[in-house]
């Protein structure tokens, strides 16, 4: 019996487009995911994971949409092979099956390392430029949502017996983040 084409197909963003993965090949059925490839903490692979069978065949645009680092990598690799699963990454046209070939092996090490370095790189152009933002007085994450006079009037009021769940729904904010203002004072 032959098994099933499934795609897995991965963007980092839910803005980004997904179409260029994977077009033009004939798949039974798709999973997708518009996260990060930082981890394997993924719905979408987690579905994949749970659907594929042995004789099945894993299609995937390119290493770095499976994973973003070597350790991850191979233990996925070896457990879709050890089920019977073969993985097929079109970009760098390299095929898993779990046969013992040094040379495949290889080639799936020296990729994964390259998608590492690159997530590697990404994050520390991405630190740079929080950095320089900083730097130039730019905020960084969210806008704070209590104002330092506002975190003061609240300190009044708490001081003139006024509870915390109340100054919270006046404020119209969460008691956690008027408990994180007060504790940043």
């Amino acid at each position: 019996m032959s098994g099933q084409h499934v795609a897995y197909i991965r963007v980092s963003s839910v803005d980004q487009n997904t179409d260029r993965q994977l077009a033009g090949v004939k798949v039974d059925e798709t999973f997708t995911d518009k996260v990060s490839g930082k981890d394997i903490n993924r719905p979408g692979l987690t579905e994949c994971l749970r659907h594929v069978r042995k004789g099945d065949t894993l299609h995937v645009h390119s290493i770095d949409r499976l994973a973003r680092n070597m350790s991850d990598l191979l233990k996925l690799i070896e457990h879709l092979n050890e089920r019977g699963v073969t993985v097929e990454f079109h970009k760098e046209r390299l095929t898993f099956t779990g046969e013992a070939d040094p040379f495949q092996r290889l080639q799936l090490q020296m990729m994964g390392a390259f998608a590492e370095f690159e997530r590697s790189m990404i994050r520390e152009r991405q630190r740079e430029g929080i950095a320089a933002a900083k730097a130039k007085g730019k905020q960084i994450g969210a806008k704070r949502k209590l104002s330092p006079e506002q975190v003061a009037e609240i300190n009044a009021k708490l001081a003139s017996g006024e509870t915390k769940k109340d100054l919270a729904r006046e404020y119209g904010v969460s008691r956690q983040t008027l408990y994180t203002a007060l504790e940043a004072v």
